[in-house]
Parts: C-alpha cells; structure tokens; sequence
C-alpha cells in the first residue's frame, strides 16, 4: 500500500482505487491546527484531482478519538487578528474534504467533536464503532460551529434535532448517534476503519465517471426544489450518457461479465 505525507500529520494511502485520508495527530487527539488544516485541504486537492481514486476513507490513528476538533491550544494564542487570518484556513480544510468529487467515508471511533464532527459530516457516509461520542459543543466555548455543522447537521436530521444538539452542546453515544440519524451505520469496537474500507471498496468497483456525477447530483441538487433537482439531475445524467464507461456498462452486462471501465 503507497503512502504519501502532506506535512506532518495527514497521510494519504492508496490500494487500487481506494484512497484513505488519515489524520495522524495522535499526540493532540487529531486536534486541527493551523498547519494541519493546510495539509488536509492540500490531500484532498490532490485526491480530486487524481482520476484513479474512485472512493476516499477518512480515518484516524489516535486509539481514543477520530478527531477533537480545533486545535483550542494553538488558539489560545491568537489575537483576533491571527484568528481572522486563519479562518479561511481552517474553513478550507472542511471544504475540501467536502468537495472531493468521489464517494467520502468517514469511519469513526472514541470522539468526533466539534470541527472533527464536521469532517465526518463532510462525508457522503459515516461509519462509526460503539466507542464513538459526537457532538457540536461550540457554544460551550463561546463560538459556533464553523465547519460545516450548522448547515450540514440539519441537512441529515431535520432543523428541530440539529436545533437541539447545537444549542445543548450535548455529547452523544454511538447507539443513540445511529437512532438520530448522526451516523449511518454502527459496527463493533474497533472495526470502523475495516468496514468503510470494506464499503468503499464495493463502491470503486463501479464506474467512475457514474460515480462522480451521481455524487454531483446529490450534492448539488440537495436543499433545491423538485423541479430544480430534476433538472441538475438530467445534466448530470447527459454527462455520463454518452461516455466509454456506460458504453463498457451496457456491453458487460449483455455479456455476463465484470466491466473494465476506461474512466471517461
């Protein structure tokens, strides 16, 4: 399995067309700093733009906690004018992770808080194990969530819940995480990593150029009225309808066999 650095705490590993994206603090339970912001925005420019990567796993090497969150050590130290500057920084981080043009996984274990909450949330799916605690406990610190959490959150469980978990701050358990809606499928101790690459595995095994524009139409014609996402529905469908790969689709399957997709 290939491995390359983006600074000193992301990684970004490779087998076949799987990419995992790992956060690898462990020293400061994946805290986001400054620097470490910059190098998950960098990994995910550059796994966009990688034609090969067909699915990408977010995963983190600390035993206790996916990711804390900012790194609130780091800005302690800041005058509002060094926190002013950093902002777009950190927003790129989320945003990237966000935006990657493939299917997103993120696999959750011990706790995902605050903007480590938010990059799981900027994922298509999160896969979370029993030791997993999440929450949005901005407010408690005299913030808001600034990652995503506040649009995203009430995009999966509706405005009211989100409401309530924002203004409470409150931590929530993996079990009652999965009834909510906070996350999508819940394994046992320790297996979270193996089952979203397990899953992003029988994702990349599907057409590439299919995967990307499913994904564009999800993303895009969320929050849009039905018409409205009709319509960037049918785009999406006129970009793939006449490629190579739904050409090897069709063939394969007449021919009772697993495609080759040529990617365009």
């Amino acid at each position: 399995m290939a491995e390359q650095r983006f600074g000193e705490w992301v990684a970004v590993r490779r087998d076949g067309f799987v990419a995992e994206l790992v956060l690898d603090r462990p020293q400061a339970m994946n805290a986001v700093s400054t620097e470490m912001a910059r190098s998950i925005a960098a990994a995910c420019e550059a796994l966009g733009a990688d034609r090969d990567v067909r699915a990408v796993v977010l995963t983190s090497t600390h035993e206790r906690a996916f990711c804390v969150g900012a790194d609130l050590k780091e800005r302690n130290s800041f005058s509002d004018a060094d926190l002013g500057r950093q902002r777009p920084v950190a927003r790129g981080a989320y945003t990237g992770v966000l935006e990657l043009p493939v299917p997103a996984i993120a696999a959750v274990h011990g706790y995902a808080l605050g903007g480590g909450f938010e990059l799981a949330l900027s994922c298509d799916v999160i896969v979370a194990d029993r030791t997993a605690v999440v929450a949005l406990p901005e407010v408690s610190v005299g913030v808001i969530p600034g990652g995503g959490g506040t649009q995203l959150l009430p995009r999966r469980v509706g405005a009211a819940r989100a409401a309530e978990l924002v203004f409470s701050a409150r931590r929530v358990a993996a079990d009652e995480a999965r009834e909510l809606g906070l996350v999508d499928q819940l394994v046992d101790a320790g297996e979270a990593r193996t089952a979203a690459l397990e899953l992003a595995g029988r994702i990349a095994a599907h057409s590439p150029v299919g995967l990307r524009a499913a994904k564009r139409a999800l993303r895009l014609g969320q929050g849009l009225d039905l018409r409205a996402g009709l319509e960037v529905e049918d785009a999406a469908w006129r970009s793939v309808a006449f490629s190579g790969d739904r050409a090897e689709g069709v063939a394969a399957f007449n021919e009772k066999r697993t495609p080759r997709w040529p990617g365009e």
